[in-house]
């Protein structure tokens, strides 16, 4: 069938819309007609050339949809079905076997090969192949074939529109606080970047019940938001001390948890120099292949702190976002806040929109 997609066709470039050709149905995919798809740093870092992905390729792994069709082996959903579309996992590895499908033992061949795993693309233009299936999905389209892991089923009566985030951004920063660190009543935690990664960890460090809820950032306007969402305090890096605004919030004691989603050096070291005694550092955010971050080690060995890395936090997604809407339901989650919608034409905006701070979270809207 015939489809509209944004294609990346050379690194740091623009995306264009094209028509493109989507194939038949593989056995384990499921057809779904995009209502919605975020906009997601990991997008723009594939387009730049950071991760592997080949070129040219449909891009897009926020997904949220309708299911057209689906092949002979599935059996989660049915046409009919609204769906959110996550990151894709092998579902047969050790780690995916122990429900641990973020830390997939195939993670970069099933979200960043641009390939079926029979080597073939679902997507060509004029007989060009066009690669596909980024994080099982390719959801900067009109249309998409999905690995059965990559779709949550939703309720059909929840606003499709706005739930794209849900599959990676929002899913990472809550699942980072609820699932992996599992901060407990009356704790304190700080988040380093309050994008939509750090503005859900903010969010689940409310629901958990933190009573010390600290958002740095450079941009007002995020902080702002930060404190409506239920952060304490903010600081702003860029005019404020950050060291002294700590010490002084914590009263030299340093704080229990941190959300790094920047994965800046610079940064990291910073919030590593923030926790308390036996604190902890989850280092959220995708970093350049080779970067290295240095901690002082004399302080640091008598904090007796852990240091670890999250991935799409820790979340069996099929569970946790439903989760997440359940929440949303309640009040306790409005991501709603972070969102500004685009149309596929306006892609490109969208993209500098959140590189410069304008907006949180773009979402892609098509037309019903």
């Amino acid at each position: 069938m015939q489809i509209t997609a944004a294609v990346a066709r050379e690194h740091k470039q623009p995306l264009t819309i094209e028509q493109l050709e989507l194939d038949d149905l593989q056995t384990n995919e499921v057809r779904v007609r995009m209502v919605s798809v975020g906009i997601c740093h990991t997008d723009a870092i594939v387009r730049d050339g950071v991760y592997p992905t080949p070129l040219p390729a449909v891009l897009g792994h926020e997904g949220a949809g309708v299911v057209e069709a689906v092949g002979a082996g599935v059996r989660s959903v049915v046409p009919g079905d609204h769906v959110v579309l996550g990151a894709a996992y092998c579902g047969f590895c050790r780690r995916c076997r122990s429900g641990q499908m973020a830390y997939c033992e195939h993670l970069f061949e099933e979200d960043f090969g641009g390939r079926r795993r029979d080597g073939s693309t679902s997507l060509k233009a004029s007989g060009e192949t066009i690669s596909s299936h980024f994080f099982g999905q390719s959801a900067f389209a009109t249309y998409a074939n999905v690995v059965e892991e990559s779709v949550i089923k939703i309720d059909r009566d929840v606003p499709l529109e706005h739930l794209g985030p849900l599959g990676c951004g929002l899913n990472t920063g809550a699942g980072t606080v609820l699932n992996e660190l599992q901060p407990p009543a009356g704790s304190s935690l700080i988040v380093f970047g309050t994008g939509a990664v750090g503005s859900a960890a903010i969010m689940a460090a409310v629901i958990a019940g933190c009573t010390t809820i600290i958002a740095i950032d450079i941009v007002d306007s995020r902080l702002a938001l930060a404190m409506e969402l239920g952060a304490t305090h903010t600081i702003n890096s860029k005019t404020d001390d950050v060291a002294a605004s700590i010490t002084a919030i914590t009263h030299g004691a340093g704080v229990d948890y941190a959300v790094d989603t920047t994965a800046r050096p610079e940064i990291l070291a910073q919030a590593a120099q923030a926790l308390g005694i036996r604190g902890t550092l989850a280092l959220v955010g995708a970093a350049r292949p080779g970067t290295e971050v240095g901690f002082e080690i004399g302080a640091s060995l008598v904090k007796g702190w852990t240091f670890k890395t999250v991935v799409q936090g820790s979340s069996v997604p099929q569970v946790f976002i439903p989760h997440l809407l359940d929440l949303w339901r309640q009040g306790k989650f409005p991501f709603e806040k972070l969102v500004r919608e685009y149309a596929l034409e306006d892609i490109n905006q969208g993209f500098e929109d959140s590189r410069n701070g304008f907006v949180i979270k773009p979402v892609i809207v098509f037309p019903r």
